[in-house]
C-alpha cells in the first residue's frame, strides 16, 4: 500500500492553522516547517492574507519568528490581529 500523497501547500497550511489551540501561538516558519515546506514562511503569510474576512480559521494565532504581530505595510490588519489575541486572553 502506497502512502497518501502530501497535501498541497495551501491545504497543509490551513489544516495546521486550524489546529492551533486558543491561548497558543505559532510562527510562520513553524507552520511552513510542519507543512513540509521549511523555506516558505512568507508564503504562509500570503495564504493567510488571502483568507476571507468571515473565516473562522484562527489565523490571528500566527506571528513572526520573534513572537510579534507583523505590521509592516498592514497596520490595520495588525490591529485586528492584536484585538483578537487580547480577546482570547
Amino acid at each position: 500500500m502506497n502512502p497518501a500523497p502530501p497535501l498541497p501547500f495551501r491545504e497543509a497550511v490551513l489544516a495546521l492553522v486550524a489546529r492551533i489551540p486558543q491561548g497558543r501561538l505559532a510562527s510562520y516558519g513553524q507552520i511552513a516547517l510542519m507543512a513540509g515546506f521549511p523555506r516558505r514562511p512568507r508564503q504562509v503569510g500570503m495564504v493567510l492574507k488571502g483568507l476571507p474576512e468571515s473565516t473562522e480559521l484562527p489565523w490571528h494565532r500566527v506571528v513572526n519568528a520573534r513572537g510579534y504581530v507583523p505590521s509592516r505595510g498592514r497596520w490595520w490588519g495588525a490591529r485586528v490581529q492584536i484585538a483578537r489575541l487580547r480577546a482570547e486572553g
